[in-house]
């Protein structure tokens, strides 16, 4: 298809355009030849360039055509002139035979008319070589611009790695409990919270993305599936995120009463948006599962230390929590502003406990 269309093009128009392309192609794939050492990307560029040359001789040729055409009607005019010279020359006789046709003609012009002399054929017009060389060049220069600046203002396919999305497409079976009224918030919900575009700028990390998301709808143990505990977690590079909520009747009054008897560590009680609230330290757990024949796994071992904060899940503290930790597993964590912050922004999207 593209050879038809350069074919289509006049000579002065097509000439010049498989010059200026042959040349610009011809020098890239020699550069990237000489760079990458690439012997087949040199033969690719030395064809092109001789191609390039090829055309250029042929332009010089018929440009010098052009200027220099050849003498092609001058013998016919010379042997016009001679044969009319040998008749003038030679010929007494043929003035005395053309005197009585005289009379003729001019009775047969009389009767029929002198008609018009022919006029002179005008010349066609030849197209002008340089415009067309121009407008070829100018046609190229338009592509080529079109070509570079199309991807800085077309829309163009992001290649970049999207963040895990929170999506459950299990659909695995709720426990009954979160079929009751009113309906806990289920950990798919809860992850849609916390699996924010600003979260890592939250934490002090702009840069990273995060790797993993996932959430899950369990229940508290020990109750027999009848208190929810749905979970949320957003791992990035450096920290790791955990929302949970208990729907339970525990008070966070209890809930510290409770501490003193824990591993917590560091507990500060406060107020976050009008609710109680205390914030703790405590260490994870940390186990391996072996998913080979034998199904065993490790031992639970003491994991990295977490920075909580539990918010009473109504105003009113009349029972149930929200549990927010980060944590690290280089030790590492935020300080406890930026922890207050991330509250403050993820515990308005967790409905409150409605009274019962």
């Amino acid at each position: 298809m593209l050879g038809f269309l350069l074919r289509l093009l006049p000579f002065w128009a097509r000439e010049p355009l498989l010059i200026v392309v042959g040349s610009v192609l011809g020098v890239r794939i020699m550069y990237l030849a000489v760079h990458d050492h690439d012997r087949v990307a040199a033969g690719l560029g030395t064809v092109f360039l001789v191609f390039t040359a090829i055309r250029v001789h042929v332009v010089i040729r018929a440009l010098r055509a052009r200027r220099n055409p050849s003498p092609a009607g001058s013998g016919d005019a010379g042997g016009s002139a001679g044969g009319g010279a040998g008749l003038v020359a030679g010929g007494v006789v043929a003035q005395p035979q053309a005197q009585p046709q005289a009379p003729a003609q001019a009775q047969a012009q009389a009767q029929v008319g002198i008609l018009p002399r022919p006029s002179p054929a005008v010349p066609e017009k030849e197209p002008n070589a340089w415009g067309q060389a121009a407008a070829a060049l100018a046609l190229f220069g338009a592509l080529a611009v079109a070509l570079w600046a199309g991807p800085r203002f077309m829309p163009s396919e992001d290649n970049t790695p999207q963040p895990p999305s929170c999506s459950d497409e299990s659909h695995e079976e709720l426990p009954k409990i979160y079929q009751d009224t009113p309906r806990p918030v289920t950990g798919e919900e809860l992850c849609k919270v916390l699996n924010r575009a600003d979260l890592a700028a939250l934490l002090g990390t702009p840069g990273e993305t995060a790797t993993t998301v996932s959430s899950t709808n369990n229940t508290a143990p020990l109750t027999d599936e009848k208190v929810a505990q749905p979970e949320a977690s957003v791992t990035f590079d450096t920290y790791t995120v955990n929302v949970s909520a208990t729907y339970n009747e525990l008070t966070i009054d209890q809930y510290v009463q409770l501490m003193k008897f824990g591993e917590e560590t560091d507990v500060k009680r406060l107020t976050v948006l009008g609710r109680p609230a205390v914030l703790s330290s405590a260490h994870t757990m940390r186990f391996e599962i072996d998913l080979g024949s034998s199904g065993s796994g490790g031992p639970v071992e003491e994991g990295p230390l977490a920075r909580s904060v539990s918010v009473a899940l109504d105003r009113g503290d009349r029972g149930g929590y929200c549990d927010i930790s980060v944590w690290s597993t280089s030790g590492t964590l935020p300080n406890d502003s930026v922890l207050l912050e991330l509250v403050e922004k993820v515990l308005p999207g967790i409905p409150e406990r409605p009274a019962r």
